[in-house]
């Protein structure tokens, strides 16, 4: 190698033996020229990882992804297993595990749907549900299993009723979860129903809805999404009796106006009696949540604000505001406690209408869809927006069906009962 007569004199100087092995090996190893020069010049630069590096390969290959439904695999974390810390400059601690739990929930980020499963919430219950079930052995055989777990005979409450006990929150939640996953059983053992079901890319359900989908995507097994569904009901209605509370639904008003509503509302009663919006329905159909005298208030404002009407909702309380807090703590012991895997497609949150994939974010925001207003309108333009073809609203009722249909008219919804 020559250098330019006007070259600094040191970098002239005739390299030393050492110098020139340091040379060697550096060119062995990385396959580059380099200009010499004493090693008391050199520096060392801060090393950056770039994306096509074999570490940055490795990073993505640890990126956990969704296990079968029917495989017995820990609730735990694929990255939770894969430690590798280092202390930086500043004696901070990082690992493997932290960089790859960034991205353990965007399995499902770029979702593209065209088939839907809907399950629907409390509010769907009629004395008669689950009467088909009975000729299917395999829908029969949930409501078997459900007796057991409860303690009671949940398909001679659906049956046969009476009405007032199947509408309480403790029967009603888990009464709507087992006969939905008993319609799919009743879609299965259909012709075509098994081509259907393997169709199916994409579900969410309204609430309560929310767990029976979870279910049928493989999050959790039927029985322990019945003892949490129980659970629920039990503290959201425990949550119920411990604060005087309702909901109502105003029909005919935007989702502004109804806010507007709400506001005129709270400017009326005191803090622990205000209300606001709790589910999210569709155009022209908004529950809102609150102290009684709040919700007193909105229907006695609404007809000022041009609502069509308002329908007081036969639920125990205030559900999806934070008089549903005291149920939260109880939920979080409870999820705590169930392993929960990743779903095999996509369950779409009420909470933000998003997908969830990681295990431990599904947990936190079931536990906070109680207190949080239902984004179903939200989730249903989406689902539209991404090119969904065909729904299947399956349960008892046809709730479901009648708000995408307010949604979209042209939108192709089927109900399969049970």
């Amino acid at each position: 190698m020559s250098l330019p007569s006007s070259a600094p004199r040191e970098l002239r100087l005739r390299p030393t033996t050492r110098q020139q092995a340091i040379h060697r090996s550096y060119k062995a190893r990385s396959g580059t020229r380099m200009l010499l020069r004493p090693p008391r010049l050199a520096r060392l630069s801060p090393l950056r990882l770039r994306s096509d590096s074999p570490m940055a390969s490795t990073l993505a290959l640890l990126r956990p992804s969704a296990p079968s439904p029917l495989a017995g695999t820990s609730a735990r974390s694929p990255a939770a297993a894969v430690r590798v810390p280092f202390r930086s400059r500043y004696s901070t601690r990082v690992s493997l595990a932290s960089a790859v739990a960034a991205g353990a929930d965007t399995l499902f980020s770029e979702y593209k749907p065209t088939t839907a499963f809907l399950f629907p919430g409390q509010g769907a219950q009629a004395v008669g549900m689950g009467k088909e079930s009975l000729n299917v052995p395999a829908a029969a055989e949930l409501f078997d299993k459900a007796n057991d777990i409860l303690g009671y005979d949940l398909r001679n409450f659906c049956i046969d009723g009476p009405k007032e006990k199947l509408n309480s929150t403790v029967i009603s939640q888990p009464a709507i979860y087992v006969t939905s996953l008993a319609a799919v059983e009743v879609l299965r053992a259909r012709e075509d129903g098994q081509s259907v079901i393997d169709s199916v890319d994409v579900t969410c359900g309204l609430s309560l809805g929310e767990y029976t989908a979870l279910a049928f995507a493989g999050a959790f097994s039927f029985e322990d999404g019945l003892k949490l569904v129980k659970l629920r009901g039990e503290a959201m209605q425990d949550a119920s009796d411990a604060a005087n509370s309702a909901m109502v639904s105003v029909i005919g008003l935007d989702s502004e106006k109804v806010q507007q509503l709400c506001d005129a509302a709270n400017e009326d009663v005191d803090e622990g009696e205000r209300v606001q919006i709790a589910n999210f329905l569709c155009p022209g159909n908004y529950a809102v949540s609150g102290g009684v005298k709040g919700i007193e208030a909105v229907e006695a404002k609404a007809k000022s604000f041009k609502a069509r009407m308002t329908v007081r909702l036969a639920v125990a309380g205030a559900f999806h505001t934070s008089f549903m807090q005291p149920a939260v703590s109880r939920l979080e012991s409870a999820l705590a406690a169930t392993e929960i895997r990743s779903p095999r497609i996509p369950v779409i949150s009420n909470v933000d209408a998003q997908p969830h994939s990681d295990p431990e974010m599904i947990k936190k925001i079931l536990a906070q869809q109680v207190t949080s207003p239902v984004q179903w309108e939200t989730t249903v333009t989406t689902l539209l927006g991404k090119g969904l073809e065909k729904s299947y609203e399956l349960g008892p009722g046809k709730v479901i069906a009648g708000i995408v249909k307010r949604i979209n008219k042209g939108a192709s919804v089927e109900n399969i009962g049970a």
